[in-house]
């Protein structure tokens, strides 16, 4: 394993364009990826996906619990990227011989992994006298349990070496919720789950300490609401609270998520990134200052 001094070095070479290995090669290159719930036709996970083949990585796998539509994204993908290997996969995030499984294929096949983004997640409306401890510990198996698979599973492939990778190294990027950092964004066992997520990425990252592998936090608004918004004819009302006064789209969260797994963000760690269009950054007021 190379010393923080080598790492730094390393990395100053790539970021001041100093390093002719690194020239013009695109943020991803060589980075074997790993995206869990990228089955939803609208959903952060498959923009995530694209973002991922349009950076330059090398491998891409592709996973949801329900998996119809993941064949026809890898085809897609490999067809606009055909240097991009796409992989789809069926895989509950919060199994783990599914996780393990998965991971194990990625050392098989390509001997290294580089970016694990934990984003499968469920949310649901249930009030919360009529929550039931079934349902609130289902909520927290799959929101929960399928984080800290990805940190234990994950980790222990990023510090494997070969010729293709020289020093152990990685990110591990868990989706979240502003419901994780304070209450009225969403019910208590979704909170709960999400607050749990943000605070196993920062155990995280203190037990991987001189590993380079980084445990990051993408907090952001679910979007799950946004049917239910639908059927009342309110959607025009979604994000209204936020100093953006509008809602994201999955491009947005994606275009985050690239940069937490590429090496620009190589002094983060640790941490609960908000991208929220600033819900988070104040009580929320329906009034204007101006």
């Amino acid at each position: 394993m190379s010393s923080p001094k080598d790492r730094l070095l390393q990395l100053s070479g790539h970021l001041n364009g100093t390093d002719n290995s690194e020239e013009n090669k695109p943020r991803l290159c060589c980075k074997v990826c790993i995206i869990t719930g990228a089955g939803s036709e609208k959903g952060i996970g498959r923009a995530t996906a694209w973002s991922f083949a349009k950076n330059g990585a090398k491998a891409i796998y592709i996973t949801d619990y329900v998996e119809d539509l993941l064949p026809q994204l890898a085809k897609d993908i490999q067809t606009k990227y055909p240097k991009v290997t796409v992989i789809s996969r069926k895989l509950d995030a919060a199994s783990e011989d599914d996780v393990k499984s998965t991971v194990d294929d990625a050392i098989k096949k390509f001997g290294r992994l580089d970016v694990f983004f934990a984003n499968a997640g469920i949310l649901r409306t249930t009030r919360i006298h009529d929550l039931e401890p079934s349902k609130f510990m289902e909520v927290m198996r799959v929101n929960v349990l399928s984080v800290f698979l990805a940190i234990k599973h994950a980790s222990t492939a990023m510090k494997i070496t070969g010729i293709d990778k020289k020093q152990s190294g990685g990110s591990i990027i868990a989706i979240a919720s502003v419901a994780g950092l304070r209450s009225g964004a969403g019910p208590i066992d979704y909170s709960a789950s999400k607050a749990a997520v943000i605070n196993m990425i920062q155990v995280g990252a203190c037990h991987l300490t001189n590993t380079n592998i980084r445990g990051l936090v993408e907090t952001s608004m679910t979007t799950l609401l946004f049917d239910y918004a639908r059927t009342r004819g309110t959607l025009n009302k979604v994000g209204q609270l936020n100093p953006l006064q509008r809602y994201a789209v999955p491009d947005e969260i994606a275009n985050v998520v690239t940069f937490l797994a590429s090496d620009e963000s190589s002094y983060i760690n640790g941490h609960s990134l908000t991208v929220d269009g600033g819900l988070a950054s104040s009580i929320p007021v329906t009034g204007k200052f101006s």
